[in-house]
């Protein structure tokens, strides 16, 4: 049997969401997010009242008198997605992440690793390929144990606690080992992936960077520069040895 109250609020949401989408395609992105939450919560509260069989009873009729992408999975997508929001207990939707952010995270479990992914995709104004990526690779863990439990307490991070250990290079080789300097040629042909994992405000300055110290010229191998945190001195970072490869 069809609650029809729920099924009528939620029809109402989607039916207003489709004319939203054609009318303003600038901002549908961010207007699905708000609806879709909206229907979450109904689906919730419709699941707690009436079973959870409800959605598939719901689907049936929406696909039909709605759309077709109306289906049994993606209205579980949407209850799931208000349930994780509800227990990060985030008063506001983020108007920087898309449906699409959202929907690559739904399937992490562990509640301070989906926080760390959707900050960095705010912070970062991330695609959703390139968190769909960041998760790919495991970023959240191989984040130190200090900064997951700064995560979970909701500490306030340092520079040095969003860079994952180790850092993921991109071969260029099919060599499992190889020199030094074939390690910084891969960084440097892929470098907006390398800069990527490294936390905000970190810009490339250059390579064998020559420098005076006293009477005698040094080489960095690689000088970044960060702009957020370096306001009175550079920092530079040499890399080291320690990587992990992807194909």
């Amino acid at each position: 049997m069809i609650i029809t109250d729920y099924y009528k609020s939620i029809k109402e949401e989607l039916i207003k969401s489709e004319i939203y989408d054609r009318a303003k395609d600038y901002s549908k992105d961010r207007n699905k997010v708000f609806v879709y939450f909206k229907i979450g919560r109904l689906l919730s509260e419709a699941g707690k009242e009436y079973g959870k069989n409800i959605i598939k009873q719901y689907s049936d009729k929406l696909m039909i008198e709605v759309g077709k992408k109306y289906n049994e999975r993606n209205l579980r997508y949407m209850r799931q997605f208000y349930e994780m929001l509800n227990e990060i207990k985030w008063n506001t939707l983020r108007s920087k992440l898309s449906w699409s952010h959202y929907r690559e995270v739904l399937s992490l479990k562990n509640i301070n690793e989906i926080i760390y992914y959707l900050n960095e995709c705010e912070n970062k104004n991330l695609t959703q390929r390139q968190l769909h990526d960041l998760i790919k690779n495991n970023t959240y863990n191989r984040l130190p144990n200090n900064t997951k439990n700064k995560i979970i307490k909701r500490q306030e991070l340092d520079i040095k606690d969003l860079i994952p250990n180790p850092i993921i290079i991109k071969k260029t080789s099919s060599k499992e080992k190889f020199s030094e300097y074939a390690l910084k040629e891969s960084i440097l042909n892929n470098l907006d992936s390398f800069l990527l994992q490294l936390s905000n405000g970190y810009s490339y300055v250059g390579n064998e960077y020559k420098i005076k110290i006293g009477n005698t010229y040094n080489y960095i191998d690689l000088l970044l520069f960060n702009i957020e945190f370096s306001s009175s001195r550079v920092k530079s970072n040499r890399v080291k040895k320690r990587t992990y490869w992807s194909d």
